[in-house]
């Protein structure tokens, strides 16, 4: 399993969050440690993820501290109850912005206007 998942690192060209997991537990030639039997064996057997990311805790805290940011689908989501640290982050990624926004009802507005460029047509 651990050369598999050292082929995959470099065959894939891990990026961002996935490269610096990927260092941490040693999978790439850059990387200081060597842990990836500690994953690894553990995968083997389904060992539940939550217990492999505690086992890993121990060794190594900055290895669970990594956040991936959560995927929201503009076609199934309902985007009233999106937070507007939400509706700001979706109004990122398709290059708009709403300066002069002050009300969570304005961003609404604006990505349900995405959502309805994107092909939703039910808001």
């Amino acid at each position: 399993y651990q050369r598999r998942v050292r082929e995959a690192v470099v065959s894939t060209q891990s990026t961002g969050k996935d490269e610096r997991f990927c260092w941490y537990i040693g999978a790439t030639e850059t990387s200081a440690t060597g842990m990836t039997q500690v994953v690894t064996k553990p995968m083997s057997f389904h060992k539940p993820v939550e217990k492999i990311c505690g086992d890993l805790h121990k060794k190594d805290a900055q290895i669970c501290d990594l956040k991936y940011e959560k995927q929201i689908d503009l076609k199934t989501v309902n985007i009233k109850k999106l937070k507007v640290k939400d509706l700001r982050k979706i109004l990122e990624q398709n290059g708009q912005d709403c300066k002069g926004c002050s009300e969570k009802s304005e961003f609404v507005k604006k990505v349900e206007a995405i959502a309805r460029e994107q092909g939703r047509t039910e808001l």
